[in-house]
């Protein structure tokens, strides 16, 4: 089984034009612009990024990314009651935690929240949010954790509320407040040019709005009831911080949490050509970690908005949120949905104001940090080194500027430009491409995802070029932690899965730890430049010298003994402390359940010895036995000591 739940954003970025507003959305969006133009003349607006003087339109986009739920709350209201309280919003923003919110759950306090002195009419702590700024045509109000807002609930009925009797029955009694998510919850991170004194005291001039919150411990979120001796509490617990599994809601039954992007240069992103289902070509970014949202920008954003909610009436219809086993998947209409959702609708009119203004936000550079400096070369013989590596180790993939067609000698091209003093300018530091898993090397789990394949939920969001790649084949040597002397052999399956986009390297030196899954590097939980330092270094020197990672000790294992209830039965799998979690967190759980039916005893235990049965056909039913978090991706290792430490001093500049 997987644990419960979640979203993320992983990066769905509007940068095109939606052709399908109806004459409401259009007549709301023009009132917000309006509204954006008076307030831009009355100045003071503190949630405003570095104090710039945005237009109306990337005002309107900004308060879009920061605030709008896109009416998801709604979503959250039915995955409290389907999980019994083990995702609950109104729980987790408790203003008792607001103190170490930080250090519990690696969130960030919305500034000029403070902590409640006492319990609200309904027995609730809920920040106090009085000083926090009005968001016009924005609704709800601050829940007292960025990206997360407050709404009253319309079918609350105070004669049957009690705290007490909502929390032993969610079905039937109906919560005061409703709580909502925004892009922001995932997106806005402390800023790492002007880091807060006190993490759970952030300015929003300590914030930024797309860095990524890699502090954000999602699994935590998702598991708010559950204890050691459940088995889903320990995929949760394991899942590294700033990191997002976006395909839990809804889920293809493959645990494979993905870093929270960093998004920076948009408008330099590149495009490809692909085959649409509808017979055309159109000229597309590739989303998300393998690239499957690919039908053009619009759609990729209202996909990561449904992601988290928006249209849940109907998008539940089509899934099984949590477990995936009551029903299989059916594609999203996207037709249907516009005309019977109100907040798709409503979304898709904020689109364009969104592109606006994530297209004003650039890189943030180290030069810029306090005391950033001091930890950059003034060798400018070693930077020129450092660029010559990356050249020829790394620029293939790594930039965005790319060798014109028929260019006869590529190396000396690349050579040329990232020598040239613009090479950074403008540079989205990747050329968007996919790649087969067998090329880059690293943990397939998150590239075998089947989400946009044909017939699945958001078949409709990716493109038919995506769904006619080339199979991978097979991937030979995979660690097996059953019997190590035996590796594992996998058969990639085909119909789009097995590859991965390039990631952006813009930022680079204030995002570690690295690779798609944040497994390369150490975790430091502080924003300060000397931490971000300290785990960029520690990522660079495990990236540019494999032998220093941990191979198989990033596995990540159970804490303690525990066991897994075979949904749809009575029956349960006990699982012992040291237990590969991936062994049964990428099983799909209908197949636990026919593993066991025949057996004699209701409770099954895994033995972790090479002759235990059940682990074997576990690990033939597993859908990407990829154990190893962190191998891979070895670009650069073979060059000599000088030219990688020279490279680093390079990368510090991106």
């Amino acid at each position: 089984m997987r644990s419960v739940g979640v979203l993320v954003l992983a990066v769905a970025i509007p940068l095109g034009g939606i052709s399908h507003w109806s004459a409401s959305s259009r007549a709301t969006v023009n009132a917000l612009r309006q509204s954006g133009e008076r307030q831009l003349s009355s100045g003071g607006d503190t949630y405003e990024y570095d104090n710039q003087r945005l237009t109306a339109e990337q005002k309107l986009g900004r308060d879009t990314w920061y605030f709008w739920t896109a009416g998801d709350q709604k979503f959250w209201r039915r995955m409290a009651v389907i999980t019994g309280g083990n995702v609950d919003l109104l729980m987790y923003v408790d203003s008792r935690n607001h103190d170490s919110r930080f250090e519990r759950f690696g969130v960030i306090n919305y500034p000029k929240c403070k902590a409640a002195l006492a319990p609200d009419r309904y027995g609730l702590w809920m920040d106090d949010c009085s000083e926090a700024e009005q968001i016009p045509q924005i609704p709800g109000t601050p829940a007292g954790i960025v990206g997360l807002r407050r709404f009253d609930n319309p079918a609350f009925d105070a004669s049957k509320w009690s705290l007490q009797a909502y929390q032993n029955d969610r079905m039937s009694i109906e919560p005061p407040y409703l709580v909502g998510m925004a892009c922001g919850f995932c997106h806005v991170g402390f800023n790492p040019i002007n880091p807060p004194a006190d993490p759970n005291r952030a300015t929003w001039a300590n914030l930024f709005p797309t860095i990524g919150n890699q502090y954000f411990e999602e699994g935590k979120l998702f598991s708010l009831n559950m204890t050691p001796s459940d088995f889903r509490w320990h995929v949760a617990n394991q899942q590294p911080p700033g990191t997002s599994d976006t395909s839990r809601f809804a889920t293809d039954h493959i645990d494979n949490p993905n870093a929270i992007n960093t998004i920076f240069n948009l408008a330099f992103r590149p495009t490809s050509a692909e085959k649409m289902r509808d017979g055309s070509t159109q000229q597309v970014n590739h989303i998300l970690k393998d690239g499957a949202d690919s039908v053009g920008i619009a759609g990729a954003s209202l996909r990561v908005y449904l992601n988290i909610g928006m249209c849940g009436d109907y998008s539940v219809t089509l899934h099984d949120p949590i477990y995936g086993v009551k029903k299989s998947q059916e594609p999203f209409d996207m037709a249907r949905a516009r005309a019977d959702c109100e907040d798709w609708r409503n979304t898709e009119a904020r689109m364009p104001a969104a592109a606006a203004y994530l297209k004003t936000l650039a890189p943030l550079h180290l030069a810029d940090a306090p005391g950033g400096s001091a930890y950059l070369t003034a060798s400018q013989d070693m930077l020129r080194q450092g660029k010559l590596a990356f050249a020829d180790k790394c620029a293939l993939c790594h930039t965005s500027k790319q060798p014109p067609s028929g260019t006869a000698d590529t190396a000396r091209w690349y050579r040329e430009a990232v020598l040239a003093a613009d090479f950074l300018t403008d540079n989205f530091l990747s050329d968007d491409r996919r790649y087969p898993v067998t090329v880059i090397g690293t943990n397939l789990a998150r590239a075998v995802g089947s989400n946009a394949t044909r017939g699945h939920i958001w078949d409709q969001f990716s493109s038919e070029t995506y769904k006619t790649l080339p199979a991978v084949g097979t991937i030979k040597g995979l660690y097996n932690p059953r019997d190590a002397g035996r590796p594992i052999a996998f058969d990639v399956p085909g119909g789009g899965r097995g590859y991965y986009r390039t990631a952006s390297l813009t930022s680079l030196w204030a995002t570690a730890p690295y690779l798609h899954n944040n497994s390369v590097g150490v975790f430091i939980k502080d924003p300060s430049v000397s931490a971000r330092m300290a785990a960029f270094s520690d990522g660079m020197e495990k990236l540019l010298w494999p032998e220093k990672r941990l191979g198989v000790r990033s596995i990540p294992v159970t804490t303690t003994d525990s066991r897994v209830l075979i949904s749809g039965t009575a029956r349960t799998i006990r699982i012992p402390m040291g237990t590969p979690v991936d062994y049964v967190a990428r099983v799909d759980p209908t197949e636990l359940a026919r593993l066991v039916a025949r057996l004699p005893v209701l409770d099954v235990v895994l033995k972790l010895t090479p002759d235990d049965v059940i682990l074997s056909k576990l690990l033939t039913r597993n859908l990407a036995p990829d154990f190893i978090a962190d191998r891979g991706h070895t670009f650069g290792a073979e060059l000599p000591d000088d030219d990688k430490r020279a490279l680093i001093e390079f990368l510090k500049t991106f």
